[in-house]
């Protein structure tokens, strides 16, 4: 697979009290992509530092996972947007394999498995969590998943056409849930999860996880939506990589 040209790719990164990690997470944004840190209330100056070191700023005062990165949604402009979390477990050098996946039309959703490196990693709670809301994403939509990590890409357009409403914790697996229900093509692979810079905000304790798996549950109780604007907008995207692979192809074969 080539490498992602590097012009209209936006990266959201959620941020709550981050400062620590933000150097080392925005010097691995690939080069030419724009990080769009959404400050969701830091105390911590990491708002100024994301600034000084060259990377967009979304202010986004309601507090909730999901609320951060709709507001990094709506504030994307590239073609191209992909999701990492600011807390330097995950490198968001490896998403350009899966935007390379998302423009040559191979995938419309591209998920990250989480393989945990080092002790401390991954809680064992936050596991188990993990693993019984794949078993439940299955048996609602038939995906068979590992993991509902944050590391992720897919076209701007037909992720806004999600109408996506869960603003907490719920925010990663409804945009799965949808994207199944607008049937789209989602792919997963592995990519190593380090242990986090600071103190996890959801999945640190028993009771962010149980918060975390009961926001979650209440998506996948919600009733299979038939988000037709969704799928249009795939199928568009779809037709589009479709018709740049072709013509890459007819001009090599001129040469």
């Amino acid at each position: 697979m080539t490498s992602s040209t590097p012009e209209d790719v936006d990266v959201v990164l959620p941020c709550l009290n981050e400062a620590e990690a933000l150097p080392w997470v925005l010097a691995r944004i690939p080069t030419g992509w724009r990080a769009l840190v959404v400050d969701n209330g830091s105390t911590d100056g990491s708002a100024d530092i994301a600034r000084d070191l060259g990377a967009t700023v979304v202010d986004e005062p309601r507090r909730g996972f999901g609320a951060a990165c709709h507001a990094g949604l709506t504030a994307a402009t590239a073609g191209i947007v992909c999701f990492c979390d600011c807390d330097a477990s995950l490198d968001p050098a490896l998403l350009v394999p899966f935007v390379d996946e998302v423009r040559g039309g191979e995938a419309d959703l591209v998920l990250g498995r989480r393989r945990p490196r080092g002790r401390g990693a991954w809680p064992v709670h936050a596991r188990a969590g993990n693993l019984a809301l794949a078993l439940m994403l299955r048996r609602r939509t038939g995906l068979r998943l590992h993991d509902l990590g944050p590391l992720r890409a897919a076209r701007r357009e037909a992720l806004l056409a999600l109408d996506l409403t869960d603003r907490r914790s719920g925010y990663p697996l409804e945009m799965v849930v949808r994207a199944a229900d607008a049937g789209w093509h989602v792919t997963e692979h592995d990519v190593p999860y380090l242990p986090r810079s600071g103190a996890s905000k959801v999945t640190g304790t028993w009771r962010g996880t149980w918060q975390a798996v009961r926001d979650m549950s209440r998506v996948l109780a919600e009733r299979p939506l038939v988000p037709t604007a969704a799928a249009a907008a795939t199928a568009q995207a779809q037709a589009q990589a479709q018709a740049q692979a072709q013509a890459q192809a007819k001009g090599g074969s001129r040469r």
